[in-house]
C-alpha cells in the first residue's frame, strides 16, 4: 500500500520525512509519520472494517468525545487525542481497495506500560480511566454502537442459546458442568443488566478497552496524561470499564493459565485500582453506580467465561486459538477467577465502601 499517498490526502502540516510501522496491532495497522522541521508527527492507522463495520460512525464517536474533553482540560493538545481530517473535511478516508484510514497527531514526550504488575501502576490505570470518565460525565450526545451488543449480557445470552441449539462442533453433551456454571448465574446477571436498561444505572461514555497500554503517561512528570485508542468508545454503563480493568489487572496470572491453582483475584490490586479510579470519579458517580462497583468485576468476568465457552461450543470461530482446547482452558481459568471474586465479594464491597468515604 502507498502510505505516503494516503497521508497526503489528510490535512497534515509539514513535509513527510518517513513512515514506519508501529508495533504489531491485533486489530488495526498503525504507522508513525515523521515530518521535517517544527511540524508535528502523526499516527496513521488502517482501521479494521471487519471488526468495526462502520468506520465513519466510529470516527464520529471519537471526534465528539475528544472535542468534549478538549473544552474541559488545561492542555487540550496533550490531554486527549486530536483527529486530523482529510483535505475535504472528513474524519477518515476510504481507499480504492475499500480500506479505511484515519490520522491523529502524535503526542510527544509520552510512554505506555504493557502490564499493571505493581499496585502503583494499577492505581495509575484507575486514575486514567477514572479521569476519562469524569471528563465525560456530562456528555449527553448519542454515540454509535460500533460493536453490536458489547457487554450487553441479554444479547450474549441470545447468542448463547443459539450456540447451544446449533451445537456446531458437537461438544455440548460433554460440557454439561460448564454449561451449568453459566445457567446458574443467568438470572443474577440479567437482573443487574435490567437496572441499566431501566435507567437505574445511568448511561455513560465508556472506553471499553481499559488495558494499561491504553493509558498515556507524560515522560516529563511521570503522571497519567490521557486515555488513548478510542475506537471502542460507546454509550453503556461506566461499570463495564471498571469490571474489565479489574478482570485484567487484579488476576494473579494470565487469562488462559491452565494451572488453576494460580488463578485468583489479588485484593491489593483491586484496592489500588479502585483507589485511583475513585480519586477521579468519586464526585461524578451516581448512588446506583457506587452500589454496584464491587459487582462489576463479577459481571464482566462472567461474560468472558460465557464468551470463551460459547466460542468453544461454536467450534472456535471467534477467538484465535493456539491449540484445540484453548478456549476450554480459557473458560476454566476465567471461571476460577469468577469464583475467587465471588468468594471475596464481601471484602471487595468493604474496600469500595471505605474508599468512597475518604475525601
Amino acid at each position: 500500500m502507498d502510505t505516503l499517498n494516503i497521508i497526503g490526502q489528510f490535512a497534515v502540516e509539514g513535509k513527510v520525512k518517513e513512515i514506519t510501522p508501529l508495533g504489531e496491532g491485533f486489530i488495526n495497522d498503525t504507522y508513525i509519520v515523521r515530518t521535517e522541521g517544527g511540524a508535528p508527527d502523526y499516527i496513521l492507522q488502517r482501521k479494521n472494517h471487519y471488526v468495526f463495520p462502520d468506520v465513519p460512525a466510529m470516527m464520529d464517536n471519537i471526534v465528539a468525545v475528544t472535542e468534549h474533553i478538549k473544552r474541559k482540560v488545561a492542555d487540550p493538545m496533550r490531554e486527549t487525542l486530536t483527529v486530523v481530517d482529510t483535505l475535504d473535511g472528513r474524519h477518515c478516508l476510504q481507499d480504492a481497495e475499500g480500506n479505511w484510514w484515519a490520522v491523529c497527531i502524535l503526542i510527544p514526550d509520552t510512554r505506555t506500560y504493557d502490564t499493571a504488575d505493581t499496585p502503583e501502576l494499577c492505581r495509575q490505570g484507575g486514575i486514567g480511566i477514572g479521569r476519562f470518565q469524569a471528563l465525560l460525565s456530562d456528555f449527553d450526545k448519542p454515540l454509535a454502537e460500533v460493536i453490536k451488543g458489547f457487554h450487553n449480557i441479554r444479547w450474549r445470552f441470545t447468542q448463547w442459546d443459539e450456540a447451544l441449539a446449533a451445537d456446531r462442533a458437537g461438544r455440548v453433551a460433554s460440557l454439561q458442568e460448564e454449561c451449568g456454571w453459566i445457567e446458574a448465574r443467568r438470572d443474577e446477571m440479567l437482573d443487574f443488566w435490567k437496572r441499566f436498561e431501566d435507567g437505574i444505572i445511568p448511561t455513560r461514555v465508556t472506553h471499553n478497552d481499559t488495558k494499561l497500554s491504553n493509558i498515556l503517561f507524560d515522560t516529563r512528570t511521570g503522571k497519567v496524561l490521557c486515555a488513548i485508542d478510542l475506537d471502542t468508545v460507546m454509550s453503556s454503563t461506566s461499570l463495564n470499564d471498571v469490571g474489565d480493568a479489574i478482570r485484567s489487572y487484579a488476576n494473579a496470572t494470565v487469562e488462559d493459565d491452565p494451572q488453576l491453582d494460580r488463578v485468583r483475584l489479588r485484593p491489593e490490586m483491586f484496592e489500588a485500582y479502585m483507589d485511583g479510579y475513585l480519586s477521579e470519579r468519586r464526585d461524578t458517580l451516581s448512588d446506583s453506580e457506587k452500589e454496584w462497583l464491587a459487582f462489576a468485576p463479577r459481571y464482566i468476568t462472567f461474560e468472558q467465561t460465557l464468551r470463551f465457552l460459547m466460542d468453544y461450543i461454536d467450534g472456535d470461530r471467534y477467538y484465535r486459538i493456539h491449540y484445540p482446547e484453548h478456549n476450554l482452558v480459557r473458560t476454566h481459568s476465567q471461571y476460577r477467577l469468577l469464583q475467587s471474586m465471588e468468594g471475596q465479594y464481601g471484602r471487595m464491597q468493604d474496600i469500595v465502601g471505605r474508599l468512597l468515604e475518604e475525601e
